[in-house]
């Protein structure tokens, strides 16, 4: 399969958008929380996003994640990550002065990505939309 279709494939699944750049798979998945920072909204802030690179001959491609959470999507969204085998490799904020709080969860894998894809869709299941 070619990766510009697996690219397509995989945002199909994540009900994104997906870009095909020098050999990486971004896929932007939008989420409509609305968060101000210092008092002004901001909707840059507010993203999830996967990507997977480096596909190999098995089929196997470094793949990453990164979405940002409200606290009270901070539990149930780690506990699908976590039951799937995917690693949590970081949570934390990235800006001060939101509202509501807003966190980034950074995980990632290597395996097919169409697995990480449909791995990641599940947790998706627990996000406020």
């Amino acid at each position: 399969m070619n990766l510009q279709s697996l690219c397509q494939q995989s945002a199909q699944i994540l009900n994104g958008t997906a870009n095909m750049q020098n050999g990486v798979c971004s896929i932007s998945v939008k989420r409509n929380l609305n968060v101000t920072i210092q008092g002004r909204p901001s909707h840059g802030a507010v993203h999830a996003g996967v990507t997977f690179e480096s596909l190999d001959y098995s089929g196997n491609a470094l793949n990453l994640g990164e979405v940002v959470v409200l606290d009270s999507e901070l539990t149930p969204f780690v506990n699908i990550l976590v039951k799937n085998g995917l690693i949590v490799s970081a949570i934390h904020n990235h800006w001060i002065f939101t509202k509501p709080n807003i966190l980034y969860v950074h995980f990632q894998s290597v395996e097919p990505p169409l697995s990480f894809a449909r791995k990641t869709a599940e947790a998706f299941t627990v996000l406020s939309h």
